[in-house]
């Protein structure tokens, strides 16, 4: 059986905030469908909370979070996990 390519629009949203929860401005990465592959992104709070309503974001969990870290070491030095 032939299995059916996903539409841009069905690709999951990820986001992973990287800045204070008290902070003015939200710092984030933002991923569709590969966490691994993200742009870095700032937005004013209010902005951010209408940028996850409307992308229907996924907050991504502290496995993808371990994994995504793992792999950009890896791009950096050569070996998975290993500085």
């Amino acid at each position: 059986m032939e299995q059916r390519r996903k539409t841009f629009n069905e690709y999951t949203r990820y986001i992973r905030v990287r800045s204070a929860p008290e902070d003015k401005f939200v710092e984030f990465d933002f991923a569709i469908g590969y966490p691994e592959l993200f742009v870095e992104l700032v937005l004013p709070r209010d902005a951010f909370l209408v940028f996850c309503e409307h992308n229907k974001v996924v907050h991504m969990d502290s496995d993808m979070i371990r994994e995504v870290d793992d792999d950009m070491v890896k791009w950096r030095f050569g070996e998975n996990g290993h500085r």
